[in-house]
Protein backbone atom coordinates (compact mmCIF):
# COMPACT_ATOMS: atom_id res chain seq x y z
CA UNK A 1 0.00 0.00 0.00
CA UNK A 2 1.16 3.53 -0.75
CA UNK A 3 2.64 5.19 2.36
CA UNK A 4 2.04 8.90 2.87
CA UNK A 5 3.89 9.01 6.19
CA UNK A 6 6.69 6.75 7.45
CA UNK A 7 8.25 5.99 10.83
CA UNK A 8 6.12 8.48 12.75
CA UNK A 9 6.55 8.73 16.53
CA UNK A 10 3.45 10.70 17.49
CA UNK A 11 2.44 10.50 21.17
CA UNK A 12 -1.30 9.92 20.67
CA UNK A 13 -1.89 8.68 24.20
CA UNK A 14 -0.28 11.81 25.63
CA UNK A 15 -3.03 13.87 23.99
CA UNK A 16 -5.87 11.60 25.09
CA UNK A 17 -7.36 13.95 27.68
CA UNK A 18 -7.65 16.82 25.19
CA UNK A 19 -9.19 14.46 22.65
CA UNK A 20 -11.57 12.92 25.19
CA UNK A 21 -12.73 16.41 26.22
CA UNK A 22 -13.62 17.21 22.59
CA UNK A 23 -15.35 13.82 22.32
CA UNK A 24 -17.34 14.45 25.52
CA UNK A 25 -18.63 17.77 24.12
CA UNK A 26 -19.66 16.12 20.83
CA UNK A 27 -21.32 13.23 22.68
CA UNK A 28 -23.33 15.53 24.97
CA UNK A 29 -24.44 17.52 21.92
CA UNK A 30 -25.47 14.25 20.25
CA UNK A 31 -27.44 13.11 23.30
CA UNK A 32 -29.33 16.41 23.34
CA UNK A 33 -30.10 15.95 19.64
CA UNK A 34 -31.25 12.34 20.21
CA UNK A 35 -33.67 13.49 22.92
CA UNK A 36 -35.02 16.21 20.64
CA UNK A 37 -35.47 13.70 17.82
CA UNK A 38 -37.32 11.31 20.17
CA UNK A 39 -39.58 14.18 21.27
CA UNK A 40 -40.17 15.21 17.66
CA UNK A 41 -38.75 18.68 18.38
CA UNK A 42 -35.76 18.54 15.99
CA UNK A 43 -35.86 19.52 12.31
CA UNK A 44 -37.27 16.17 11.17
CA UNK A 45 -37.97 15.17 7.59
CA UNK A 46 -41.50 14.22 6.65
CA UNK A 47 -40.49 10.54 6.66
CA UNK A 48 -39.92 10.81 10.44
CA UNK A 49 -42.41 13.54 11.38
CA UNK A 50 -45.20 12.89 8.90
CA UNK A 51 -46.36 15.25 6.17
CA UNK A 52 -46.58 15.77 2.43
CA UNK A 53 -43.87 16.19 -0.19
CA UNK A 54 -44.50 17.08 -3.85
CA UNK A 55 -41.75 17.56 -6.43
CA UNK A 56 -42.77 19.52 -9.52
CA UNK A 57 -40.76 19.99 -12.71
CA UNK A 58 -41.54 23.12 -14.74
CA UNK A 59 -41.07 23.07 -18.50
CA UNK A 60 -40.15 26.77 -18.43
CA UNK A 61 -38.20 28.73 -15.84
CA UNK A 62 -40.39 30.06 -13.00
CA UNK A 63 -39.63 32.40 -10.12
CA UNK A 64 -39.66 30.81 -6.66
CA UNK A 65 -41.53 33.79 -5.24
CA UNK A 66 -44.37 33.24 -7.75
CA UNK A 67 -44.71 29.61 -6.66
CA UNK A 68 -44.81 30.64 -3.01
CA UNK A 69 -47.41 33.32 -3.72
CA UNK A 70 -49.58 30.89 -5.72
CA UNK A 71 -49.54 28.32 -2.91
CA UNK A 72 -50.42 30.93 -0.27
CA UNK A 73 -53.27 32.27 -2.38
CA UNK A 74 -54.46 28.67 -2.82
CA UNK A 75 -54.76 28.23 0.94
CA UNK A 76 -51.61 26.13 1.49
CA UNK A 77 -49.93 27.00 4.81
CA UNK A 78 -46.71 26.14 6.70
CA UNK A 79 -44.83 24.80 3.68
CA UNK A 80 -41.13 24.78 2.77
CA UNK A 81 -39.84 25.27 -0.76
CA UNK A 82 -36.57 23.89 -2.08
CA UNK A 83 -35.45 24.88 -5.56
CA UNK A 84 -33.33 22.78 -7.91
CA UNK A 85 -32.67 25.51 -10.52
CA UNK A 86 -30.50 23.48 -12.90
CA UNK A 87 -33.31 20.94 -13.34
CA UNK A 88 -36.17 23.50 -13.11
CA UNK A 89 -37.63 21.53 -10.20
CA UNK A 90 -39.22 22.71 -6.97
CA UNK A 91 -39.79 20.54 -3.91
CA UNK A 92 -42.78 21.53 -1.75
CA UNK A 93 -42.91 20.04 1.75
CA UNK A 94 -45.62 20.43 4.38
CA UNK A 95 -44.93 18.78 7.75
CA UNK A 96 -47.53 17.23 10.07
CA UNK A 97 -50.63 18.22 8.11
CA UNK A 98 -53.90 16.86 9.43
CA UNK A 99 -55.57 16.39 6.08
CA UNK A 100 -56.30 12.90 4.78
CA UNK A 101 -53.58 11.19 2.77
CA UNK A 102 -53.78 12.31 -0.86
CA UNK A 103 -55.83 15.46 -0.27
CA UNK A 104 -53.01 17.94 0.29
CA UNK A 105 -50.80 16.75 -2.57
CA UNK A 106 -53.82 16.93 -4.89
CA UNK A 107 -54.56 20.44 -3.68
CA UNK A 108 -50.94 21.57 -4.27
CA UNK A 109 -50.91 20.13 -7.80
CA UNK A 110 -54.28 21.69 -8.60
CA UNK A 111 -53.21 25.15 -7.38
CA UNK A 112 -49.97 25.11 -9.38
CA UNK A 113 -51.69 23.72 -12.49
CA UNK A 114 -54.17 26.60 -12.46
CA UNK A 115 -51.46 29.20 -11.89
CA UNK A 116 -48.84 27.94 -14.36
CA UNK A 117 -51.06 25.88 -16.75
CA UNK A 118 -51.13 22.08 -17.08
CA UNK A 119 -48.67 22.04 -19.98
CA UNK A 120 -45.99 23.78 -17.92
CA UNK A 121 -45.76 21.36 -14.99
CA UNK A 122 -44.85 17.71 -14.58
CA UNK A 123 -45.40 15.98 -11.24
CA UNK A 124 -42.13 14.15 -10.53
CA UNK A 125 -43.13 12.56 -7.23
CA UNK A 126 -45.57 12.81 -4.35
CA UNK A 127 -45.06 11.41 -0.85
CA UNK A 128 -47.60 11.45 1.96
CA UNK A 129 -46.81 10.05 5.39
CA UNK A 130 -49.24 10.31 8.31
CA UNK A 131 -47.96 11.44 11.74
CA UNK A 132 -48.44 7.92 13.18
CA UNK A 133 -46.37 6.33 10.41
CA UNK A 134 -43.69 9.00 10.90
CA UNK A 135 -43.59 8.23 14.63
CA UNK A 136 -43.26 4.50 13.90
CA UNK A 137 -40.43 5.10 11.41
CA UNK A 138 -38.68 7.25 14.03
CA UNK A 139 -38.92 4.41 16.54
CA UNK A 140 -37.75 1.84 13.97
CA UNK A 141 -34.73 4.00 13.12
CA UNK A 142 -33.81 4.20 16.82
CA UNK A 143 -34.06 0.42 17.16
CA UNK A 144 -31.92 -0.06 14.02
CA UNK A 145 -29.11 2.05 15.52
CA UNK A 146 -29.36 0.21 18.87
CA UNK A 147 -29.29 -3.19 17.13
CA UNK A 148 -26.16 -2.11 15.23
CA UNK A 149 -24.47 -1.13 18.51
CA UNK A 150 -25.38 -4.50 20.09
CA UNK A 151 -24.05 -6.35 17.05
CA UNK A 152 -20.74 -4.50 17.34
CA UNK A 153 -20.51 -5.36 21.04
CA UNK A 154 -21.02 -9.09 20.36
CA UNK A 155 -18.69 -9.20 17.34
CA UNK A 156 -15.74 -7.46 19.01
CA UNK A 157 -16.20 -9.51 22.22
CA UNK A 158 -16.01 -12.69 20.17
CA UNK A 159 -13.01 -11.52 18.16
CA UNK A 160 -10.99 -9.75 20.90
CA UNK A 161 -11.95 -9.22 24.55
CA UNK A 162 -14.92 -7.63 26.25
CA UNK A 163 -13.10 -4.39 27.00
CA UNK A 164 -12.13 -4.07 23.32
CA UNK A 165 -15.82 -4.38 22.48
CA UNK A 166 -16.61 -1.64 25.01
CA UNK A 167 -14.00 0.62 23.38
CA UNK A 168 -15.28 -0.08 19.85
CA UNK A 169 -18.92 0.38 20.85
CA UNK A 170 -18.24 3.66 22.65
CA UNK A 171 -16.23 4.94 19.67
CA UNK A 172 -18.95 3.97 17.20
CA UNK A 173 -21.73 5.42 19.35
CA UNK A 174 -19.62 8.56 19.73
CA UNK A 175 -19.43 8.91 15.93
CA UNK A 176 -23.17 8.45 15.44
CA UNK A 177 -24.04 10.94 18.19
CA UNK A 178 -21.44 13.47 16.96
CA UNK A 179 -22.90 13.52 13.43
CA UNK A 180 -26.45 13.70 14.79
CA UNK A 181 -25.44 16.54 17.12
CA UNK A 182 -23.74 18.54 14.38
CA UNK A 183 -26.77 18.15 12.08
CA UNK A 184 -29.03 19.29 14.92
CA UNK A 185 -26.77 22.24 15.78
CA UNK A 186 -26.64 23.63 12.23
CA UNK A 187 -30.35 23.00 11.63
CA UNK A 188 -29.97 20.33 8.95
CA UNK A 189 -32.95 18.07 8.34
CA UNK A 190 -32.85 14.72 10.12
CA UNK A 191 -34.48 12.05 7.95
CA UNK A 192 -34.17 8.40 6.95
CA UNK A 193 -31.39 9.24 4.49
CA UNK A 194 -29.33 10.58 7.41
CA UNK A 195 -30.10 7.42 9.43
CA UNK A 196 -28.73 5.38 6.49
CA UNK A 197 -25.60 7.54 6.49
CA UNK A 198 -25.19 7.02 10.25
CA UNK A 199 -25.29 3.22 9.84
CA UNK A 200 -22.70 3.44 7.03
CA UNK A 201 -20.50 5.62 9.24
CA UNK A 202 -20.85 3.09 12.08
CA UNK A 203 -19.60 0.34 9.76
CA UNK A 204 -16.70 2.45 8.49
CA UNK A 205 -15.66 3.53 11.99
CA UNK A 206 -15.77 -0.06 13.25
CA UNK A 207 -13.54 -1.29 10.41
CA UNK A 208 -10.99 1.42 11.12
CA UNK A 209 -11.06 0.63 14.85
CA UNK A 210 -10.59 -3.11 14.28
CA UNK A 211 -7.45 -2.45 12.21
CA UNK A 212 -5.94 -0.51 15.13
CA UNK A 213 -7.05 -3.17 17.65
CA UNK A 214 -5.51 -5.94 15.52
CA UNK A 215 -2.12 -4.19 15.54
CA UNK A 216 -2.34 -3.53 19.31
CA UNK A 217 -3.09 -7.21 19.97
CA UNK A 218 -0.17 -8.37 17.80
CA UNK A 219 2.25 -5.94 19.43
CA UNK A 220 1.10 -6.93 22.92
CA UNK A 221 2.27 -10.47 22.25
CA UNK A 222 5.75 -9.37 21.04
CA UNK A 223 6.41 -6.31 23.19
CA UNK A 224 4.90 -7.32 26.53
CA UNK A 225 7.78 -5.67 28.45
CA UNK A 226 6.85 -2.23 27.16
CA UNK A 227 4.36 0.07 28.85
CA UNK A 228 0.84 -0.15 27.49
CA UNK A 229 0.86 3.47 26.34
CA UNK A 230 4.04 2.87 24.31
CA UNK A 231 2.57 -0.21 22.64
CA UNK A 232 -0.67 1.60 21.77
CA UNK A 233 1.30 4.58 20.40
CA UNK A 234 3.53 2.25 18.35
CA UNK A 235 0.50 0.40 16.99
CA UNK A 236 -1.37 3.54 15.93
CA UNK A 237 1.79 4.97 14.31
CA UNK A 238 2.38 1.72 12.41
CA UNK A 239 -1.12 1.78 10.84
CA UNK A 240 -1.27 5.58 10.52
CA UNK A 241 -0.36 5.62 6.82
CA UNK A 242 -3.00 3.00 6.03
CA UNK A 243 -5.56 4.95 8.06
CA UNK A 244 -4.79 8.22 6.24
CA UNK A 245 -4.88 6.65 2.76
CA UNK A 246 -8.17 4.83 3.44
CA UNK A 247 -9.81 7.87 5.02
CA UNK A 248 -8.68 10.19 2.22
CA UNK A 249 -10.01 7.80 -0.44
CA UNK A 250 -13.45 7.61 1.17
CA UNK A 251 -13.46 11.35 1.91
CA UNK A 252 -12.63 12.32 -1.68
CA UNK A 253 -15.42 10.02 -2.93
CA UNK A 254 -17.87 11.67 -0.52
CA UNK A 255 -16.72 15.13 -1.70
CA UNK A 256 -17.41 14.10 -5.30
CA UNK A 257 -20.93 13.03 -4.30
CA UNK A 258 -21.39 16.30 -2.40
CA UNK A 259 -20.34 18.45 -5.35
CA UNK A 260 -21.78 16.50 -8.29
CA UNK A 261 -24.46 14.28 -6.74
CA UNK A 262 -27.27 16.82 -6.75
CA UNK A 263 -29.52 18.22 -4.05
CA UNK A 264 -31.16 14.90 -3.17
CA UNK A 265 -27.99 13.32 -1.72
CA UNK A 266 -26.33 16.58 -0.67
CA UNK A 267 -26.87 16.08 3.07
CA UNK A 268 -26.14 12.35 2.81
CA UNK A 269 -22.71 13.07 1.30
CA UNK A 270 -22.11 15.80 3.88
CA UNK A 271 -22.83 13.30 6.69
CA UNK A 272 -20.40 10.77 5.16
CA UNK A 273 -17.69 13.47 4.93
CA UNK A 274 -18.14 14.37 8.60
CA UNK A 275 -18.30 10.67 9.49
CA UNK A 276 -14.95 9.90 7.87
CA UNK A 277 -13.23 12.70 9.81
CA UNK A 278 -14.88 11.86 13.15
CA UNK A 279 -14.56 8.09 12.64
CA UNK A 280 -10.82 8.38 12.00
CA UNK A 281 -10.47 10.62 15.05
CA UNK A 282 -12.39 8.19 17.29
CA UNK A 283 -10.47 5.09 16.20
CA UNK A 284 -7.28 6.80 17.42
CA UNK A 285 -8.38 9.00 20.31
CA UNK A 286 -11.49 7.29 21.70
CA UNK A 287 -11.43 3.51 21.16
CA UNK A 288 -7.80 2.84 22.18
CA UNK A 289 -7.73 5.09 25.31
CA UNK A 290 -10.98 3.49 26.53
CA UNK A 291 -9.46 0.00 26.18
CA UNK A 292 -6.30 1.08 28.02
CA UNK A 293 -8.29 2.67 30.85
CA UNK A 294 -10.47 -0.43 31.29
CA UNK A 295 -7.73 -2.97 32.10
CA UNK A 296 -4.21 -3.85 33.19
CA UNK A 297 -1.30 -4.46 30.83
CA UNK A 298 -1.10 -8.23 31.23
CA UNK A 299 -4.75 -8.90 30.29
CA UNK A 300 -4.06 -7.71 26.72
CA UNK A 301 -2.12 -10.85 25.94
CA UNK A 302 -4.47 -13.32 27.60
CA UNK A 303 -6.56 -13.98 24.51
CA UNK A 304 -4.70 -15.17 21.47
Amino acid sequence: MMELVKNTKIDFMGKRFIALTISAILTILGLVAAVQVARGSANLGIDLAGGTSVQIKFNTQVVLHDVRKALEEGGIRDFDLQELPTERKILIRVKKNDEKVGELSGKIISVLSQKFSHSNIVVDSTTEIGPKVGSKLRGDALWAVMAAMLGILVYITFRFQFRFSIGATIATLHDVLAILGIFYLIGKEINLLLISALLIIAGYSLTDTVVVFDRIRENMKDRFKKHTFEIVNDSINEVLSRTIVTSLTVFITAVALFVFGGEVIHDFAFAIMLGVIIGTFSSIFVASPVVVMLGKDKSFSNKK
